[in-house]
C-alpha cells in the first residue's frame, strides 16, 4: 500500500512566515521537479512527524495529496530542528514512471545466527553499511535489500557486488571500488583472554623447562664438553 501524504499550498514564504507556521503545527517544504514549477507546501506536524518514523516513508515512492491533485513523490530532505523534536522544512521530488531515479535503500541482514561465523566460531556480525545508493525506475524501488549471511565464515566480508539485487535494479558505485557490507570478527573481548590465557601460561613454566642461553646450546660435531672436574685436572698436570 502507498503511503499518502497529506499537504496545502503555502501562500506566504520567507522566515518570518515559517516560524508562524511552525508556531502554529505545521511544518513548510517544497515539492519539485518532473518538468512543472516549484511549488511551496505545508503539512501537519505530527502526522508528518509519525510519518518520518516509518522506515518505508524514506524509501518508497509517495503519494502526495496536495489539496486534491495526487502526484507520486520522493522524499528528498528533512531538516530537524538542532535540539527540540521539530521538522524545521522537508522536500519532495516529482517522479516520472518512464525515468530512472536514484535512492538510498535501506539492508535488512538475515540469517546471522545461523552463519558458520557466529554459530560455530562465536564471532559477531559488524554492520558495516545500512544502507545502499541505487538506480531504477519507480515502479521497481525496493523497500528494502536482504543481506543473507547464511554462509559467511569467520573472518569473512560480504560486499556489495555479492548481493543479489531485484530485477531492474542496479548499485552506484564510485569508478571500480566494491565496499563492505558485513563481517564476521572474532570478539576483542575473546582476543584479549587468549592472549591473558598464552602470558599465564607462559608464566607459569617452571625455571628448568625454561631454556636459557648456555643450556640450549648445542656442542659442536665431535667437541666434548668439558665440567669443573676436568678443568681442575688440567690445573693440576701444568703444575
Amino acid at each position: 500500500m502507498q503511503i499518502e501524504v497529506n499537504a496545502q499550498k503555502r501562500t506566504k514564504q520567507g522566515t518570518g512566515a515559517s516560524r508562524r507556521l511552525r508556531r502554529e503545527g505545521k511544518t513548510p517544504g517544497i515539492v519539485y521537479g518532473g518538468n512543472q514549477p516549484a511549488v511551496v507546501i505545508e503539512l501537519d506536524h505530527n502526522a508528518l512527524y509519525h510519518q518520518l518514523r516509518q522506515e518505508a516513508f524514506h524509501a518508497s515512492v509517495l503519494m502526495l495529496n496536495l489539496e486534491g491533485a495526487k502526484e507520486q513523490v520522493l522524499l528528498r530532505a528533512v531538516n530537524m530542528h538542532p535540539f527540540r523534536v521539530e521538522v524545521q522544512h522537508i522536500d519532495f521530488q516529482r517522479v516520472q514512471s518512464d525515468v530512472k531515479i536514484q535512492m538510498k535503500v535501506p539492508l535488512h541482514f538475515i540469517n546471522a545466527e545461523s552463519s558458520p561465523g557466529v554459530k560455530l566460531s562465536g564471532g559477531l556480525v559488524s554492520h558495516v553499511m545500512s544502507e545502499l545508493l541505487i538506480r531504477c525506475l519507480p515502479a521497481d524501488l525496493p523497500g528494502f535489500i536482504e543481506v543473507d549471511l547464511k554462509d559467511l565464515e569467520i573472518g569473512n566480508t560480504v560486499h556489495v557486488k555479492d548481493l543479489k539485487l531485484p530485477n531492474g535494479v542496479e548499485w552506484i558505485l564510485h569508478g571500480d571500488e566494491n565496499p563492505s557490507v558485513a563481517v564476521v570478527q572474532i570478539p576483542r573481548a575473546l582476543v584479549a583472554d587468549e592472549a591473558a590465557d598464552a602470558a599465564a601460561a607462559e608464566a607459569a613454566l617452571a625455571p628448568s623447562e625454561v631454556p636459557t642461553t648456555k643450556q640450549s646450546a648445542e656442542p659442536a660435531a665431535g667437541e666434548k664438553v668439558a665440567d669443573k672436574g676436568d678443568k681442575k685436572s688440567e690445573k693440576s698436570d701444568k703444575k
